[in-house]
């Protein structure tokens, strides 16, 4: 594995961030300097100079505007990975997905401790998302939604919807299963043109424009950790 990759993935910094620790002198590899380009094994040792792990120290919360076209997780090659975009100075990762053909709301953080607590569908946190299907919606389909709909030997968790327009609907979900909205679409014979995620929790995208991030704090992060626990 590249060093960029690693480092990226122990959550340092980005891949493009990492080269610049690289490039500066702030990586090492079994006690030498490291190289861009340089791979490393389980083996290996790497020493992260303290200078980037009290930067890390801050804990930052972000809201993005993720685009369509961008990967939150686990790239393919000429994939843009929203690490690669998103700059904010310390080094964060996404909470959650949101697929390449979804637009909207995403966290990113440097705080681990709320990965589980953000995602698990045990603690009931709401994400309200915007959908645009392929054809004129039934109300026995929006029934179904709200009710749970069985999808590939699951039954999903009950759910808030209000249609909106002949062919959208509005849906604030408690969980987050692969690509679950699409496929409870596809459960009824709708294709789902388009989906944005508009809200997690008490964090909602508001006027942020695509491709733009801003900082999650004050009074509204006082009441995300708050929902949280934390």
């Amino acid at each position: 594995m590249r060093i960029n990759k690693y480092l990226a993935m122990k959550k340092y910094a980005s891949r493009r961030e990492a080269d610049k620790l690289i490039e500066v002198g702030l990586v090492k590899i079994n006690g030498r300097v490291a190289n861009l380009g340089d791979k490393v094994s389980e083996k290996d040792v790497v020493e992260v100079s303290k200078r980037v792990t009290e930067r890390m120290k801050e804990l930052v919360y972000v809201a993005y505007n993720k685009p369509l076209g961008i990967v939150t997780h686990s790239p393919e090659k000429d994939q843009d990975e929203i690490l690669d975009v998103v700059n904010v100075g310390v080094p964060v990762f996404p909470i959650g997905r949101l697929d390449r053909s979804s637009h909207g709301l995403i966290i990113l953080t440097n705080d681990g401790r709320i990965t589980d607590r953000l995602l698990s569908p045990k603690y009931d946190h709401e994400k309200e998302y915007l959908v645009r299907v392929d054809k004129p919606i039934e109300k026995h389909f929006l029934r179904h939604l709200g009710t749970g709909i069985e999808i590939e030997g699951y039954k999903t968790k009950p759910a808030k919807v209000k249609q909106t327009t002949e062919k959208s609907f509005n849906i604030v979900l408690t969980e987050g299963k692969k690509h679950q909205i699409r496929r409870m679409c596809a459960a009824f014979g709708y294709i789902t043109n388009d989906l944005k995620r508009v809200r997690i929790m008490n964090i909602k995208l508001g006027n942020l424009k695509e491709g733009q991030w801003r900082k999650i704090e004050g009074i509204e992060l006082r009441e995300f950790l708050k929902m949280m626990e934390l």
